[in-house]
């Protein structure tokens, strides 16, 4: 078959019409890749959204078609270039105080209680799982600050990760837009926000950034991971994965927990077949029970 007839046959079966042949069979082989990779479920829907934001790296690599960009995928010394698949096909939505009922439950039943214990030398360790580019980790850190103006200055993290480096890098800047710090009450912009006058945005002040820690982390991957939490949010996260899936990583949180640590999750989210290993603590959040709880630290 020449070349020119494989085109061809590839243009009249493309699943898309754009500057490439976007076939059925390059849609499954990026779908299993994603699958094996992070655990995210792709249905034939999202075909339009992938094809959108990886034609972009086929064009930049100087690639003739996704044939090639498969090929380069499955190649052992591609790790660099699946990276960049991860980013590019991961969602990023998030916003400060999103679901605000959890950081209100945040605040009066988890910190609140442990306020004089803290400023003894007590240690307060939460976890975001998903962080995003940081919105949810600095939100915890914003109701910490509120109870605790000190915290910084105390043994207080937040240990934020995700599987997408470029949005760790953005949490890490702590810099945002003006409509994305509407959010946040004006006392606490006022106290804890200054202006990034270069920039044209807002960035969080040393004490929130203090209390942050963004590192990369794949959930299907080993965690290099302690405890235990007080608190572990991971919202809007499982719901890209298929239910084995979301059954693993919630039996991964379990032990990671205090025996009066929380779980928050997302709001269209469910515990499924684990949930008997939790009580219900409010709206989507839990309790762990009857498990031997993590002893170890992380510092």
């Amino acid at each position: 078959m020449s070349a020119a007839l494989a085109r061809s046959i590839a243009d009249d079966n493309s699943l898309v019409d754009g500057e490439f042949a976007f076939t059925r069979e390059n849609f499954t082989r990026i779908a299993a890749l994603l699958h094996a990779q992070a655990g995210i479920t792709l249905s034939e829907s999202k075909t339009t959204l992938v094809y959108s934001r990886l034609a972009k790296r086929v064009r930049t690599l100087g690639l003739k078609n996704f044939d090639e960009y498969c090929n380069l995928l499955a190649a052992p010394e591609s790790d660099e270039e699946r990276g960049r698949m991860l980013n590019a096909l991961t969602t990023n939505l998030t916003r400060f105080y999103r679901e605000p009922h959890h950081f209100d439950h945040l605040r009066d039943n988890v910190l609140a209680p442990m306020v004089d214990k803290i400023r003894s030398g007590a240690r307060l360790r939460i976890w975001s799982a998903g962080c995003s580019t940081g919105q949810e980790p600095f939100s915890i850190a914003l109701t910490i600050l509120s109870l605790i103006p000190e915290a910084a200055n105390l043994d207080v993290k937040i240990l934020a990760t995700d599987i997408d480096t470029n949005v760790i890098a953005q949490g890490q800047a702590a810099s945002y837009a003006e409509d994305l710090v509407e959010p946040i009450p004006a006392a606490q912009r006022a106290k804890w926000l200054e202006r990034d006058t270069e920039l044209g945005q807002w960035r969080l002040t040393a004490a929130p950034r203090a209390l942050v820690a963004f590192k990369p982390l794949n959930l299907m991957q080993d965690w290099p991971i302690k405890g235990p939490f007080q608190a572990i949010f991971c919202r809007n996260v499982v719901i890209y994965f298929d239910e084995p899936t979301q059954e693993r990583i919630w039996t991964k949180f379990e032990p990671l927990l205090e025996r009066t640590g929380r779980l928050y999750i997302g709001h269209s989210e469910r515990l499924g077949a684990i949930s008997d290993r939790f009580v219900s603590d409010g709206l989507t959040v839990y309790r762990p029970i009857g498990q031997q709880r993590a002893t170890r630290t992380v510092s």
